[in-house]
């Protein structure tokens, strides 16, 4: 595996790392005070990244994407983690999911959003089915040539930003070795379509400005016409988007981990403490080793992972490693850029209780750290008949 970055890539990823500390950084204390974006700042976002070239980046080229593989795209959203989650989400990576859109989806849907004319959302989680996808209890009723929708979902990312929700709801039943398992189906829905209600979600310690909201269906009619894929089979268009998410949660755990990284680097080599420099002593120079070496085997197993995608060899394993890796080891590292610094790493002056902070969500969302391992263990036992 090559992934040492060509120069092509080099010229992308210095784009956006320039892109980030010009329009991105200056905004970060606003975003955390005001726990929001202010619409007009994202507007702001929105055109300089377009005319930059940078957005929708992960979307085909021939649909008016960036083209990115999926390799330069992990090192894209790595410069992207330097920053405040909710201001580089502004600089839109479309799901891939839209990609299975066809007909009048393509101009109503996928067109637009890769131009920045429409954002999406995704509506998978609900109150009493987190991990357990199969166990939603949102349902789609087919009546004639619509599908009446109703039940609840939550922990709806920047749903307050979208206008359009990707909504997987269940449209049936089949039997199965363990008993009736439901199936699936995805849809494309319109926020003003009546019977669906968008409200604030909860509040979260992470990434402030970046809310989750909860989407109310009672009775909320879509046209058959806005299935995503096909029926009963959203789980097939599912698969399309976990496994690019996944890889997206990591990378950008990889660029937070620099940025904490950089803060105790730097604080080690210029903070004075009994006549000399604290980095010399054992205590600090060991844990800066320890952070270095857990970011670069994060890294491998991230990259690793798009590189394999990119040649379509990835499987669901290889994005559960890179998610566990990559979050676990940024985990540790804020932390021990946090006990370097002692008392003002958890002030507000600096970003490392942020990056702390923002750390917390990334071992949940997107599947938590014992689904992966669940995903990783299951496909080391199937091949055995266990």
């Amino acid at each position: 595996m090559d992934y040492f970055p060509t120069e092509e890539q080099e010229m992308i990823i210095d784009t956006v790392r320039t892109f980030v500390q010009r329009e991105l950084v200056p905004h970060e204390d606003e975003v955390e005070q005001l726990d929001d974006v202010p619409s007009e700042l994202v507007e702001e976002i929105r055109q300089k990244a377009l005319k930059a070239g940078i957005y929708a980046a992960n979307m085909p080229e021939e649909l008016g994407g960036g083209g990115l593989d999926n390799l330069t795209m992990a090192m894209v959203d790595r410069a992207f983690g330097w920053t405040q989650y909710a201001l580089h989400y502004v600089v839109a990576r479309p799901s891939n999911i839209l990609q299975a859109c066809t007909g009048t989806q393509v101009e109503e849907y996928l067109l637009p959003t890769i131009r920045g004319e429409r954002v999406d959302c995704l509506a998978m989680s609900e109150p009493d089915a987190g991990s357990d996808v199969r166990g939603m209890a949102c349902r789609a009723v087919r009546d004639g040539d619509d599908y009446v929708i109703s039940g609840t979902k939550h922990f709806i990312s920047h749903a307050d930003l979208a206008d359009y929700t990707i909504l997987f709801a269940s449209t049936g039943e089949e039997e199965s070795q363990r008993g009736p398992r439901k199936l699936i189906t995805a849809f494309l829905m319109d926020h003003d379509t009546p019977g669906l209600e968008v409200v604030p979600g909860y509040r979260c310690v992470s990434n402030r400005g970046y809310h989750n909201m909860i989407l109310n269906f009672d009775e909320a009619r879509v046209p058959a016409s806005k299935v995503l894929g096909e029926e009963n089979r959203g789980f097939e268009v599912a698969n399309e988007w976990l496994g690019a998410t996944r890889l997206q949660v990591a990378a950008i755990a990889l660029g937070r981990a620099d940025r904490a990284l950089s803060v105790a680097l730097e604080w080690a080599a210029t903070r004075e403490q009994f006549g000399q420099k604290i980095g010399k002593f054992q205590g600090v120079s060991f844990k800066l080793a320890d952070m270095k070496t857990q970011l670069l085997e994060a890294e491998l197993v991230t990259y690793r992972a798009a590189w394999l995608m990119d040649r379509g060899e990835m499987v669901d394993a290889d994005a559960a490693m890179a998610k566990i890796s990559a979050t676990e080891m940024l985990q540790f590292v804020s932390d021990e850029a946090i006990q370097i610094l002692g008392g003002m790493g958890l002030m507000d002056e600096l970003p490392l209780e942020r990056i702390w902070r923002d750390a917390r969500v990334d071992r949940i969302w997107d599947g938590t750290s014992e689904i992966q391992r669940h995903i990783i263990s299951r496909g080391m036992l199937r091949p055995l008949g266990a």
